[in-house]
Parts: C-alpha cells; structure tokens; sequence
C-alpha cells in the first residue's frame, strides 16, 4: 500500500490470488485517481478454481474505476512482485489476499533504487506482451449467472 501511495507515474503488481480488502481495493483506486498507471496480473490459467473465480470477482469494480488488468496467458504465474516509478520493487512471499496479510506471516524484500529494478521492470514488460489485458466491456460479456457465483465466493474471500 505505501508504494501504491509513493507512486506518481505507475505501480505494477503481479500476484496469483486476488482476493482485496477494503484497504487495499482502495488504495489501487485512489491511485489511479491521482494518475498512477496501475497494473495488476494475475494467472490466466487458475491452480484453484473458486480462488481464481473470487480474483475475478475484482475485475468489474477495478476495471470501471481505470485499473487495469492482465491473465497472464502462458500458463500459472505465481510470481509476488510490485514495482514503482523505476525506484522501488518488493519480492516476496505475499498474496494480495487476507491470509497473507494478517494471517501468515508472509515476507518479502523491499528494494529501493537497487541495480535488479530494471529487470524487474524489463520482466514486467516481457509479462505485459505475453499477457491479454482484460477491458471492462469484454469482463461485461461474461454470463450474468457466473458473475453471480463469483459475487457469491467473493463473500467468503476472506476465509480463503
């Protein structure tokens, strides 16, 4: 969230699970709001199907307020990696989800003005041409009784 709220020109975050809390629901939207390039990718090939469904039960909202989203399409990416503004990366272990947050310990790396932050980015940007961007009105097209089940999962997100 602080490198979501550092950045100025744009935050890229890759996860396998997608499961937000308020705080950090917000925070992506308040950062596109001060026009921040927010990307998120995420696996376009699931290891787990109602957790693939609950991350895709955050596109709508997120699309419609200028996130932008991308199904990494080669296969399951499980990378947990943020960068921002060329300056700040972080590495770890930790999903964007509620366990990772407040439940399991998760670690990681913050790196400020490091050498391997131009890898990163130049890996995010290798991601970004393999991946498909997902847009608002493709999202929209999904049957209304599968976004129903996924509204439905999404109400226990935070016990996944």
């Amino acid at each position: 969230m602080n490198m979501l709220m550092g950045s100025v020109q744009y935050c890229w975050i890759s996860t396998p699970y997608l499961i937000l809390d308020a705080e950090m629901e917000s925070a992506l939207i308040l950062a596109v709001n001060n026009g921040v390039d927010v990307r998120l990718v995420v696996p376009a090939i699931p290891d787990k199907k109602m957790v693939y469904e609950v991350t895709r039960s955050n596109y709508e909202h997120l699309l419609a307020k200028g996130v932008r989203i991308y199904e990494y399409t080669p296969g399951f990416i499980h990378g947990k990696v943020s960068l921002a503004d060329d300056r700040q990366a972080f590495v770890g272990t930790v999903n964007m989800d509620f366990r990772s947050y407040y439940h399991n310990y998760e670690c990681g790396v913050w790196m400020y003005g490091t050498d391997c932050i131009e890898n990163i980015r130049n890996d995010f940007e290798d991601i970004f041409v393999e991946a498909k961007e997902i847009t608002l009105k493709e999202y929209r097209k999904t049957n209304y009784f599968i976004r129903l089940g996924r509204s439905i999962l999404k109400i226990f997100s935070p016990l996944m």
